[in-house]
Parts: C-alpha cells; sequence; structure tokens
C-alpha cells in the first residue's frame, strides 16, 4: 500500500509532458496509486498540484459519480489509464478535458465513462509549495543543463577528432569520390556564433507548449532517477550511522566528582562509576573531609 511521501517519490521521476486543454497550454505529470494520486500541472507561470488519499477519492466519488459503485481503488486504476493516454501525447478522443483557474488554484475536469455510464472527475489543484517546484523543476532543469552541456563539449572533442582522422587521410592521398560530402573543419566558436543567431531565436518562438520535447523527456526521466539513488543513499547512511550514544547526547558529560561516602555507595551497588586502579578521584580520600565536601556539592 503506497502512502502518499511514496507516490511523491515515484512521481519525481516521472517525466513532465505537453498537455494541451482548450487554448490553455500547460506542462503536467502524475502518478497513481492504489491508495491516492498525485497531480502536478504548470503553465510555467505558476505551478500546482494536488494530492489526494483514499478518503478523498471515495468521497469524491460519490459526490460526482452517484450512480456508480466500486471500491476506491477501481476508480483510482480508472484515473491512471485516462491520463495516461494524454500524458503519453495521444489523448482519447472519447475523454474530454477542461481547467479553469481560480482564486485559489485550478480545477481540471474530466468527462468520460465507466462501465456503460458517464464518468466525472474533478481535480482541485492549489499552489505547489516552492519545495516542491525546486524538487520537480528548477533543480532537474539546472542538472539537464549541465547534463547538455557535457554532452556538447564530447561532441564538440569528437568532431576535433574526426577533423584530424580526415585530415590525415587527405595528407595520405585519399580523396572524395562525391565532392558534395565534403565539409570544413570544425570550429566551436564559430559553431556557438551561428547556433545563437540562427536556431536559438526559432527555438524560444516555438512557445512553452513545446518545454518538454520526447528527448527532453527521457533526459528528465535519468537525471531525477539519479537524484532518487542519491536520496536513497543518504537516507541509509543516515540509518547506519543510528543514533549518537548516550554520553554524547547527555546534558552533563563530565558529572561533577563524587565524595568518598557517594564513591563507597555506587561501589557497594554495583555500578560502572568507578575508575580503574590506575586513576585516582579528584578530590583525594586522604585530604578530604565529609563536612566540606558535602559543603562543595551541597
Amino acid at each position: 500500500m503506497e502512502g502518499s511521501e511514496e507516490l511523491e517519490s515515484r512521481l519525481l521521476t516521472q517525466p513532465w509532458a505537453s498537455v494541451c486543454f482548450g487554448e490553455s497550454a500547460l506542462i503536467a505529470k502524475a502518478c497513481f496509486g492504489d491508495t491516492g494520486y498525485v497531480l502536478l500541472l504548470s503553465d510555467l507561470s505558476s505551478v500546482w498540484y494536488e494530492s489526494a488519499d483514499a478518503e478523498a477519492v471515495g468521497q469524491r466519488s460519490k459526490e460526482l459519480n452517484k450512480r456508480l459503485t466500486a471500491h476506491v481503488s477501481s476508480f483510482l486504476h480508472r484515473l491512471a489509464n485516462l491520463m495516461s493516454p494524454l500524458l503519453a501525447g495521444q489523448p482519447d478522443p472519447a475523454t474530454s478535458f477542461s481547467c479553469q483557474r481560480t482564486a485559489g488554484g485550478l480545477s481540471l475536469r474530466l468527462k468520460s465513462e465507466l462501465s456503460g455510464l458517464p464518468f466525472y472527475w474533478d481535480f482541485h489543484c492549489c499552489p505547489a509549495p516552492v519545495e516542491m517546484v525546486s524538487r520537480h523543476l528548477v533543480r532537474p532543469l539546472i542538472r539537464m543543463s549541465l547534463a547538455l552541456q557535457h554532452q556538447v563539449q564530447e561532441l564538440s572533442s569528437l568532431l576535433l577528432q574526426k577533423d584530424a582522422e580526415i585530415e590525415d587521410y587527405r595528407e595520405s592521398g585519399a580523396a572524395l569520390s562525391r565532392d558534395r560530402l565534403r565539409t570544413e573543419p570544425f570550429q566551436e566558436e564559430l559553431f556557438l556564433q551561428s547556433f545563437m543567431a540562427r536556431s536559438l531565436p526559432q527555438i524560444c518562438s516555438e512557445g512553452d507548449g513545446q518545454a518538454f520535447a520526447s528527448a527532453l523527456r527521457q533526459l528528465y526521466a535519468a537525471v531525477t532517477l539519479q537524484e532518487a539513488k542519491q536520496a536513497r543513499k543518504r537516507h541509509h547512511s543516515e540509518d547506519a550511522e543510528g543514533p549518537a550514544p548516550a554520553a554524547e547526547t547527555s546534558g552533563h558529560p563530565d558529572p561533577p566528582p563524587q565524595s568518598p561516602e557517594d564513591e563507597t555507595a555506587s561501589a557497594s551497588e554495583g555500578t560502572t562509576l568507578t575508575s580503574s586502579p590506575a586513576q585516582k578521584p579528584r578530590l583525594p580520600a586522604a585530604k578530604a573531609k565529609p563536612k566540606k565536601a558535602k559543603g562543595l556539592f551541597g
């Protein structure tokens, strides 16, 4: 049985998908289990989410589908089957979606059928907390940018090696059989300047609906999977360390020295407060006076 934390952990590795509800272009991701679901939506200006457990799903199903009687897991399974084609970029024509922005968030309305009867569902999304936005958007996008930067560097290095190989062939007397295949040596600076001038404006003009193409979805899933693995390692490491010893967390790591009477009483009770024979108490027994010793701790 999944809990809300497990659902949100699974949601992290789910890639964002570009979806369209009427004229509203959004990105979305969702995770459904046997005991609830988590949904995230964003227009790249705001982020909304809903996390619903079995009790909330059961109550809402009674309100929206009074003619349908089924177990909560059946409703969740049906919702997952209806949302999956949408997130995969292949929406089912028999299922309609509409969204409406409210003062407190965003409402997503679903209409379909279940067992030959109309099936309705409303997702009531509220603004996502900053930590959730950071975990599902900001940090993964930064890591994706770093990964793409390293990819470009490796490809540039490979092109330079290929140019050196081609030059070696030329110097050995090799010639192209088809002149149209001839290329100029790769120059990274010129390539970047050309990319910024020609390709970048076109990419930026495509709009927010193309935010996550298929290749980027795969990269997002790979990046978040690595983050999930690192989080599990940190969690296991903390569990392995266990709680600190009581002596380290005690409020009195160095207890005050005992009087001779206290030492004698402790020894007779079999406690472990006595030192080894080579060690001496802080107040030698020969010089200790019971009344003064009591005054020190009284």
